[in-house]
């Protein structure tokens, strides 16, 4: 881990178990583990903006909400500061509650309509037992119009905003504490283009006013290629490829990156397929997800090596990783069977020659 990282995840597992009530004991039905996170690492370094994406149901949402302890992990740690957050008191748990926040995607569900813009800003102020009334309508006032709202709208409620404004509340309320982290899960995805563009403007300039540290959880890599510095790929509940936004978007290693950098639309049929190929079959469910590498059922490079071992994270130079036997051409890998649905001839990643003998 990096001496410089602010948030360091290590085999952080989150599982959800069906058949799990005391009827199903009663009957003797076992439990199903769905792995909605199953051994995922990785950090954020102090002041830089990590992007995490994935197709929709990868665990990334999962990810970000356990690692701030809004859900119960079953396994592995997360270290803040170097303090391990799942070990914490209470006291501690408190004070990192105020260093970590969170940016919720829905900018409407995320609000109490029952609550003011203002209380709802200083709500953490209120918990935290910091400042008094007039104290707290002040910051709230500050805060809003830092995020490009009005003071004056601090008496009005969640349904007198739009779905942009709606969102800069939530952003406004995540600042109130002055955090040193924030999460920010999908927090342009319900909006509209123009309306994306200013919040993620907003976000960098909080971000260089603030030396706030982010977690950018998103599927639309545009927008994570514009605010991110580095790029954590997700699929299946795992972390399959890691590195500089640059190297992810111009030299992606696996193929899972190649098949979702080739699914962003483009202006033209041509520049479709230049990566890696197009994705087969139906994600795998997280109740029985495939041994070996879990990417293997929809790989176009598959062998029948991917089928028995999980690859590790190879070094792809210039702080890059890929959990791809592709990238090693001294692995098993190139002396096994291409599988089924594998119909292409393969190549190293690295321009390495393989071992034929």
């Amino acid at each position: 881990m990096s001496r410089d990282a602010l948030v360091e995840v290590e085999d952080l597992e989150k599982h959800y178990y069906e058949n799990d009530t005391l009827i199903d004991r009663l009957l003797g039905r076992e439990p199903t583990a769905v792995r909605a996170v199953d051994g995922v690492s990785f950090e954020v370094e102090r002041g830089e903006t990590l992007g995490l994406v994935g197709e929709s149901g990868c665990g990334k949402s999962t990810t970000s909400e356990t690692l701030l302890g809004l859900r119960e992990a079953t396994g592995g740690s997360v270290r803040f500061d170097g303090d391990d957050v799942f070990e914490m008191s209470t006291a501690e748990r408190k004070e990192f509650r105020r260093n970590a926040q969170i940016v919720f995607q829905d900018p409407f569900s995320s609000l109490d309509p029952r609550m003011t813009v203002g209380e709802i800003v200083t709500e953490g102020l209120r918990i935290h037992d910091e400042a008094g009334s007039a104290e707290r309508t002040a910051r709230a006032r500050e805060l809003l119009e830092r995020v490009g709202l009005s003071a004056r709208q601090v008496d009005r409620y969640p349904h007198e905003f739009s779905g942009g404004q709606r969102q800069r509340v939530g952003i406004a309320r995540a600042l109130a504490l002055d955090p040193e982290f924030v999460v920010l899960d999908e927090p342009v995805s319900a909006l509209d283009v123009s309306v994306q563009a200013q919040v993620l403007n907003l976000l960098e300039d909080l971000q260089a006013e603030f030396g706030l540290t982010f977690l950018f959880v998103a599927h639309d890599l545009s927008v994570v290629r514009h605010i991110s510095d580095r790029v954590a790929v997700m699929y299946l509940g795992k972390i399959v490829e890691t590195g500089p936004v640059d190297e992810i978007f111009e030299d992606p290693q696996h193929p899972y990156t190649q098949a979702l950098l080739d699914s962003v639309p483009r202006a033209s049929v041509e520049e479709y397929g230049r990566r890696g190929g197009r994705l087969e079959g139906d994600v795998p469910s997280p109740r029985n997800p495939p041994s070996g590498c879990r990417f293997h059922t929809r790989c176009p490079h598959a062998r029948e090596a991917c089928t028995r071992e999980l690859p590790p994270d190879y070094d792809a130079g210039a702080n890059h990783e890929s959990a791809c036997f592709r990238v090693d051409d001294t692995h098993e890998y190139w002396n096994s069977e291409p599988l089924e649905h594998v119909d292409e001839t393969d190549e190293p990643m690295g321009g390495g020659v393989a071992d034929d003998d």
